[in-house]
C-alpha cells in the first residue's frame, strides 16, 4: 500500500510565477504540482494536492485528513507566522508534518522569522526553492 501525503500551500501559493519573481522564482503552480506529482510517483507515494488563501479551508482540510493521509507537508504561506488555528489542527495529526518555506524566511522580514508551524513540524525545509518540496517527499 503506497504512503498517502496530503501536501497544503497557503495564500498565494497560486499566484507562484507572477509574484516576487526574486524571492519565489519564474514557475507557476501548474508546475509545482507536476514536479510533486513526478516525484510521489517515483517514490510509490499517493499525493493529493491542496491550496487555499482561507485559514478556515486550510484548518478543515487538516481536519479532514486526519484519518486519511499518512503524512503532511505544509507551506503555511502568511499563516506561518499568524495562525495557531493552523497549529492546533497540526497538533490532532499523527504523521509526519513537514514545514516548507520557498524563500528562507528567517533572511526576511522581522515579522517572518516565526513559525507557529515549527512548533509541530517534525522537519523543516526552508530556503530551498520548489526543490524543498521534493526533499521532503524524500524526508517521508
Amino acid at each position: 500500500m503506497s504512503k498517502k501525503v496530503l501536501v497544503i500551500n497557503g495564500p498565494n501559493i497560486n499566484m507562484l510565477g507572477r509574484r516576487e519573481k526574486d524571492l519565489y522564482g519564474k514557475e507557476d503552480y501548474a508546475y509545482l504540482c507536476d514536479i510533486i506529482n513526478k516525484k510521489a510517483n517515483e517514490l510509490d507515494y499517493e499525493v493529493e494536492m491542496y491550496q487555499s488563501n482561507s485559514e478556515g479551508s486550510i484548518i478543515t482540510k487538516i481536519q479532514q485528513s486526519l484519518d486519511e493521509a499518512d503524512d503532511i507537508i505544509i507551506n503555511p504561506a502568511a499563516y506561518t507566522h499568524t495562525s495557531v488555528g493552523i497549529l492546533d489542527a497540526l497538533k490532532m495529526f499523527k504523521g509526519k508534518i513537514i514545514e516548507v518555506h520557498i524563500s528562507d524566511i528567517s533572511e526576511r522580514e522581522e515579522f517572518r522569522k516565526h513559525s507557529y508551524v515549527s512548533y509541530v513540524a517534525t522537519k523543516r525545509i526552508i530556503g530551498k526553492g520548489l526543490e524543498g518540496y521534493l526533499l521532503a517527499l524524500e524526508e517521508l
